[in-house]
């Protein structure tokens, strides 16, 4: 059991017989009245961010979880293949427990959150950026660069990135895997 008082960003907390992450919160003290914490809470199974808010002081469950880093295999059905790093062991996850399942490529490392109490996976995150090749992209229009505008180019794990006019095909890329947006060009 801990109190309002732990609340961290990243803590993973059961709240209506589920588990939440905090993703932001603040502790605020009134002039007048008791004090609370504004809490936003993401779900850890539907990804659904909701705010709530819980007088200072009241006690939750903390649930007990572990970042552990894995290597993606391959994909096999409608399961992906992960290797623990540490000990070699292997596991399968779905597609829909992964943040940017299209953006992964094989050998790709990632850190999957596992439940400590039952050893289940409950999502897998990648590296904010990773680097890709463009395999497929429309040749951009010389001297077309007065606006800011986007191509789609299609990159070695399938999937389509808004790209400038400048990036041509065999090109290595960085994609933001969070907003699945171009970053930058990368020198070879």
């Amino acid at each position: 059991m801990a109190s309002t008082a732990d609340f961290r960003n990243g803590l993973t907390i059961y709240f209506n017989n589920e588990l939440y992450t905090i993703v932001e919160f603040q502790h605020v003290k009134p002039g007048k009245g008791a004090a609370f914490v504004r809490t936003k809470l993401k779900n850890v199974k539907t990804g659904k961010v909701l705010p709530n808010t819980f007088p200072s002081g009241t006690k939750v469950d903390i649930a007990r979880v572990e970042r552990r880093k894995f290597q993606f295999l391959y994909k096999e059905g409608e399961q992906y293949q992960f290797m623990n790093l540490d000990d070699y062991e292997q596991i399968g996850i779905e597609e829909e427990l992964i943040n940017a399942a299209d953006l992964m490529k094989e050998g790709q490392e990632v850190e999957i959150v596992i439940h400590a109490d039952t050893e289940t996976p409950l999502f897998c995150e990648l590296p904010p950026f990773v680097d890709l090749e463009v395999t497929y992209t429309e040749p951009g229009m010389k001297g077309d660069t007065a606006t800011n505008t986007l191509k789609p180019a299609t990159v070695e794990t399938g999937s389509t990135v808004k790209v400038p006019l400048f990036i041509e095909t065999g090109e290595m890329i960085r994609v933001d895997t969070r907003t699945h947006e171009y970053s930058e060009r990368i020198k070879k």
